[in-house]
């Protein structure tokens, strides 16, 4: 337990330190938010724009840490043949992956700890089902983070560091165009929509979009779609997992 807790601290510790990581986990979904909440780039389905970018930006920053961040960390390690040497330890590769684990969720609570007030200092109204709705975030939430931990860690596991580096960056570009959290789903042409309603990217939006938006139940396709990927991805990390 003590050798988990001290690579927790660890990870923790160099997530937070790097710059570049900062920027993508809480620098962009800060200003994204603050930019689209203020000015009216695309039209949204909600009575004020910051109602429908809070949720949307929150399913960003999970994301970008879940995916994005753990993804690019791990590639690296990877091939700088950490990931080895630390599993031939007595850490052992099951504490090692749990240590990662914890620190998703730590990032996240601070990107959480960040976003939140900021929605609510620029007017945003979480919607009305209360804890009701709270649970019901944070249960699409965890959904949403083991899928794209999954995408991430299969991303790092198969791909050399730099070529991951790319296809994790340019993937994220592609699910925020098509993830509903800054453009609305409802916008894209018709096949173009519906490719998107079968990615991770929307059914987190839209099932955070629910909750803490129009405070609304979350569809039963959002709770399916993250459900899917939350299975399959992880599956796929760990059967194609390379650790050198």
């Amino acid at each position: 337990m003590r050798a988990l807790v001290a690579q927790t601290w660890a990870e923790v510790y160099m997530t937070l330190r790097r710059g570049e990581t900062l920027l993508l986990t809480v620098g962009i979904p800060v200003v994204f938010l603050l930019f689209f909440s203020a000015v009216p780039v695309v039209s949204v389905p909600a009575p004020k724009a910051v109602d429908f970018f809070v949720p949307g930006i929150l399913a960003l920053a999970v994301m970008s840490t879940s995916m994005v961040s753990l993804g690019i960390a791990t590639g690296f390690e990877r091939g700088y043949g950490v990931l080895k040497r630390l599993g031939s330890t007595p850490l052992g590769r099951p504490r090692l992956l749990g240590a990662k684990i914890s620190t998703i969720a730590a990032v996240e609570l601070v990107q959480a700890a960040v976003l939140v007030p900021v929605g609510y200092g620029i007017g945003w109204d979480p919607g009305g089902r209360g804890s009701v709705g709270v649970g019901a975030a944070v249960a699409v939430v965890l959904l949403g983070t083991v899928a794209f931990a999954g995408l991430g860690l299969f991303m790092a596991g198969v791909l050399r560091a730099e070529v991951n580096l790319a296809a994790a960056n340019g993937l994220y570009l592609v699910l925020l165009l098509l993830g509903g959290m800054v453009v609305p789903v409802t916008k894209l042409p018709g096949a173009l929509g519906a490719l998107a309603r079968a990615l991770p990217a929307d059914a987190l939006a839209a099932g955070l979009h629910a909750a803490l938006g129009s405070g609304t139940a979350v569809p039963t396709e959002s709770w399916v779609v993250l459900a899917l990927w939350a299975v399959v991805a992880p599956v796929a990390a760990a059967v194609s997992f390379r650790w050198e």
